[in-house]
């Protein structure tokens, strides 16, 4: 299962997001109490290891201007999150390596989704970044060879059923794992990545038939400026605490 950890602002959440877990890393470029400038996206993006996905969301931008922005802070994909036309997200795509088309589950667009020349298609509630949950019967609308990532109101209590009713490619959470907005708690990321990593599916996709494949399975070797994998375990002194407390006292509830 493909896990997403959306709403990233700071270099310590980033780190910790990867070390739970976390496939991709998302970083707001549009209003939010989430936006990030780009130069600190691109100090923190500097430091994550080659094969996580970076991922800039992007709403009602300007094509040019995403593509600059993608360039600039060194970002492996770009996230439409506004009313882009399948032209301009055609126009995006064949200039950044991975896009993710997101959609409102209850956009008509969804029925035609197979329009957007994208990697995966982004369901999300009517109101992005709210924390609501959309009636997921919604999702039977999404063309059935399309990616899914699933959004909206996920939290680590209701994951795992949102992935057994849906049976989406992978998952996305921004507020369900934060202390307050822009802010990750450790605790909730981390039992959000194993709640969704946990999930068997008997009709897996094998992961070579996946074309994020090829993102995450390039050699670190071809990277030898790049930092190394982040192989915390959870020892209270090797990982970095969200918002000043020690780790030893969030995990005290074990």
């Amino acid at each position: 299962m493909f896990v997403k950890i959306c709403g990233i602002t700071n270099e310590s959440d980033g780190l910790m997001a990867v070390a739970m877990g976390a496939d991709a890393i998302g970083f707001i470029f549009a209003p939010s109490d989430r936006q990030i400038a780009p130069p600190l996206a691109r100090d923190i993006v500097r430091r994550l290891p080659p094969e996580i996905l970076t991922v800039g969301v992007f709403r009602d931008e300007a094509p040019q201007r995403v593509v600059e922005l993608v360039n600039q802070v060194g970002l492996r994909a770009a996230q439409l999150h506004g009313h882009e036309s399948p032209g301009e997200v055609k126009w995006v795509r064949q200039r950044v390596p991975y896009v993710i088309k997101a959609l409102a589950a209850d956009d008509r667009m969804v029925d035609r989704a197979d329009e957007y020349v994208a990697d995966a298609l982004l369901l999300d509630s009517s109101s992005p970044g709210s924390g609501e949950v959309f009636d997921w019967s919604l999702a039977d609308r999404v063309p059935r060879e399309a990616h899914i990532i699933l959004a909206g109101g996920l939290d680590p209590s209701n994951v795992a059923e949102a992935i057994e009713r849906v049976s989406p490619w992978g998952v996305d959470v921004a507020s369900g794992v934060e202390s307050s907005p822009g802010h990750k708690d450790v605790l909730l990321t981390r039992r959000f990545c194993n709640a969704a990593k946990a999930f068997e599916d008997d009709h897996e996709v094998p992961l070579e038939e996946l074309p994020v494949a090829e993102l995450r399975s390039l050699d670190p070797g071809d990277y030898p400026d790049a930092p190394g994998l982040y192989d915390w375990d959870l020892d209270p002194e090797a990982v970095p605490s969200s918002g000043g407390d020690e780790l030893a006292d969030d995990l005290a509830y074990e």
